[in-house]
């Protein structure tokens, strides 16, 4: 049973414009606000994070860095919806990663870089349209998730052939494929809701 008091963030890996994981973040988040849960669905887009580097870094923490950190901050449970790139995920959310976990010199507040990542339960997904549904970008993700000290649920879905999985409107037309995605969202909302007391 979904808490409803709980705070779900949901977001896509991909921001093009006809991204399946776009459309998969967004059906994910219709079942969790209609499940009762308290949804904010991100997009990457809204952020300017230009690709990171050390030197970039030492003339000052771009704005957007801080409202994306404040945004994961906020919100105990995630679900994230990732393409697969190359047998992993893209560099896009990589990067998203990379600046939300640096620590920032002089800022009590985000001196410590795990800060936004530490204790959040994370859900993942992954759409494709190829077979595998991008289960292998999951693989790559989790990893890297586990060491900036997320706790990432063990039920995950990878929906393949997602070319097919969503009606014009946007919603996912398959049961199987429906309660997959419901799957992970109803064990993020749990888990969170267990480690929240």
């Amino acid at each position: 049973m979904i808490h409803p008091t709980t705070p779900l963030l949901v977001f896509s890996g991909s921001t093009r414009a006809d991204s399946l994981n776009l459309k998969l973040a967004k059906a994910t988040a219709d079942l969790a606000s209609a499940a009762g849960a308290q949804v904010t669905l991100l997009d990457l887009s809204d952020f300017d994070l230009p690709i990171y580097n050390g030197d970039l870094e030492a003339r000052g923490i771009p704005a957007d860095v801080i409202r994306l950190k404040e945004a994961l901050h906020a919100h105990p449970a995630w679900i994230i919806s990732t393409p697969e790139y190359n047998g992993s995920y893209p560099a896009l959310l990589k990067n998203a990663i990379d600046w939300a976990s640096r620590p920032i010199s002089g800022n009590a507040e985000w001196a410590v870089g795990a800060k936004p990542f530490a204790g959040k339960v994370v859900g993942l997904l992954a759409a494709s349209p190829g077979g595998l549904g991008g289960i292998r970008s999951l693989s790559h993700l989790t990893p890297l998730l586990l060491q900036l000290q997320c706790w990432v649920t063990p039920k995950q879905f990878a929906l393949a052939k997602a070319g097919e999985a969503f009606d014009a409107e946007g919603r996912i037309v398959n049961d199987a494929t429906r309660a997959g995605v419901q799957g992970v969202i109803d064990q993020a909302l749990w888990a969170a809701r267990k480690f929240q007391g």
